[in-house]
């Protein structure tokens, strides 16, 4: 019988604390044992105490927990290590994001998609070129041509499959998602033929876009990918209602004699905005490639 596989111990990460920190998470929280001794136990001039991405996350948690019922100097302290534990699982999350991404193999051609938002009259549009990517890549470029502001859930349908980002946040919606970062374009389009497929944006606006590959390109020299070509019109306002509420608020706000236009004073400081709209062309197309090539695809 073969030996069994000793488990490797988690990688750690450091932490850096301050002395006040430090008193404050072992004398005012609930951390466990091992954990308390380790932070007691670092000497005074060790700026660093190394954790677990497991262990950072139930301290956030504890701390969270404790601050509710904690004296103000204590507050303070823990507030401060709850912020820089945030900070560093943000990174750890980044960096896991980025091997993942740098897992998938990428063909080296380009990619020219329409994207249109569905039921737009006239449409709202943009045509793309965009360098072989995944579709959790592809979403920020999606937003970033299209102008929305990614303060929303999101997914891809493509062959009836759903993916998307996997976020327990999300998980009241009860969709089945497979991971969006684990799919790139060239295998979505592996056939060579055009390809259709969605891209959903809010689920409560439900901004359904429909994705059209046109065509497999070669790169261009001293060409900077992604970039927009082509568009017209900008997209709608966040949160306004879908293509519904959307076309109550162009009438509303386009007619001052609309009983609702009073209520569009919010957006009366961004009428340029609301002309592009309805304009017949892209928008801020400088600005829109400015953004979109900064992008690390």
């Amino acid at each position: 019988m073969p030996p069994k596989k000793r488990k490797q111990p988690d990688e750690k990460y450091p932490l850096k604390l301050t002395m006040k920190q430090r008193e404050s998470l072992v004398h005012a929280t609930r951390l466990a044992m091992g954990l308390k001794t380790r932070i007691k136990e670092a000497s005074d001039d060790q700026q660093f105490v190394e954790f677990t991405k497991k262990e950072l996350e139930k301290m956030g948690e504890e701390i969270y927990t404790s601050l509710a019922y904690l004296p103000s100097a204590h507050r303070k302290q823990l507030n401060a290590a709850l912020d820089k534990i945030a900070d560093l699982l943000d990174d750890l999350e980044g960096k896991h994001l980025m091997e993942k991404r740098r897992a998938i193999d990428r063909s080296g051609v380009i990619y020219q998609f329409k994207v249109t938002l569905k039921e737009s009259h006239p449409p709202i549009w943009r045509r793309i070129h965009v360098p072989d990517c995944t579709l959790g890549e592809l979403h920020e470029v999606f937003q970033c041509v299209m102008g929305w502001e990614d303060c929303h859930l999101h997914q891809f349908i493509v062959r009836g499959e759903s993916y998307g980002p996997l976020d327990p946040e999300d998980l009241h919606w009860s969709t089945e998602k497979v991971d969006e970062e684990e799919i790139s374009i060239s295998q979505v389009a592996k056939t060579g033929r055009k390809v259709r497929f969605i891209y959903e944006y809010d689920f409560g606006d439900s901004w359904q876009h429909e994705i059209l590959l046109e065509k497999i390109l070669e790169p261009e020299p001293n060409v900077a990918y992604p970039r927009c070509i082509e568009g017209a019109r900008a997209c709608p306002p966040e949160d306004v209602g879908g293509i519904s509420g959307y076309a109550e608020f162009l009438e509303a706000i386009t007619d001052p004699n609309h009983e609702d236009h009073d209520d569009m004073e919010p957006f009366q400081n961004n009428l340029a905005h609301v002309g592009q709209m309805v304009a017949d062309r892209t928008p801020n197309s400088a600005c829109t490639n400015a953004a979109v090539t900064r992008l690390t695809l």
